[in-house]
């Protein structure tokens, strides 16, 4: 195996050092100065270090006077990016996305079902009812049936679900790639998230995760019958939006 790099080790530390001060989003770190004495580095690795964690999305470096490392929180962005680039090297196609998802995502419902807040359920019915009133607007439709999945995700109580649904639907956005939703489709994706939300509303697991089950199986249909070369496209960094 091959050693780590020093300015990794000390991206490490510092995101140690972070938790263990307990810093929150907007809390400065200390000054160039003040961590190339605590750590006892170079100027040179500190900042390669520093500027590894700012692509993590774990600070923020702030340019001018009073200005440095910012604590942020990581989100999805990182992740998408890497799966990206691991999936285009892999020559995989767009499919491949959408088949993870038709495996994660029924368990996610199915988990929803038994876990979802009261206000995450108030998110998800919202979501359900901007898309029913906003159907002959193709570009709400498509925020909210991301909304929806991304609820669901993260009202599975698996962090992990969250981040890579996350993920996942940042790179397979469909109007990107080339995938259209005639209103017809709109109807039809508006039925399946209706009943999605009843089965996680009545607390019903099994049924939560057949139905989305069933829109997922939906989906791929009906883009294996109208946009076939789009799913075998390859996945290329960039084209997600």
């Amino acid at each position: 195996m091959r050693p780590q790099k020093t300015a990794m080790l000390l991206a490490q530390r510092i995101v140690a050092d972070i938790n263990r001060r307990g810093n929150t989003v907007g809390d400065r770190l200390p000054p160039e100065r003040v961590m190339l004495e605590e750590y006892d580095i170079g100027r040179g690795t500190l900042r390669e270090s520093l500027r590894f964690l700012e692509l993590q999305g774990v600070i923020a470096l702030k340019p001018g006077p009073g200005g440095g490392p910012v604590v942020q929180k990581p989100d999805s962005a990182s992740l998408a990016t890497s799966l990206t680039l691991l999936l285009q090297f892999s020559s995989a196609p767009f499919r491949t996305i959408a088949e993870a998802r038709a495996g994660l995502e029924p368990m996610m419902a199915q988990l929803a079902a038994q876990r979802m807040r009261k206000d995450q359920l108030a998110d998800l019915k919202s979501s359900v009812d901007t898309m029913y009133d906003n159907l002959g607007d193709q570009e709400i439709f498509l925020e909210e049936n991301k909304r929806f999945h991304d609820v669901i995700a993260h009202g599975s109580g698996n962090a992990m679900f969250g981040y890579l649904v996350d993920a996942l639907l940042g790179i397979l956005d469909g109007s990107a790639i080339g995938i259209d939703y005639p209103e017809v489709r709109r109807v039809a994706v508006h039925k399946a998230h209706l009943d999605i939300y009843e089965a996680i509303a009545a607390n019903d697991p099994a049924q939560s995760a057949a139905a989305m089950e069933d829109h997922i199986a939906q989906y791929l249909k009906y883009a294996e019958k109208k946009f076939p070369d789009v799913l075998d496209a390859p996945i290329v960094w960039g084209v997600s939006s």
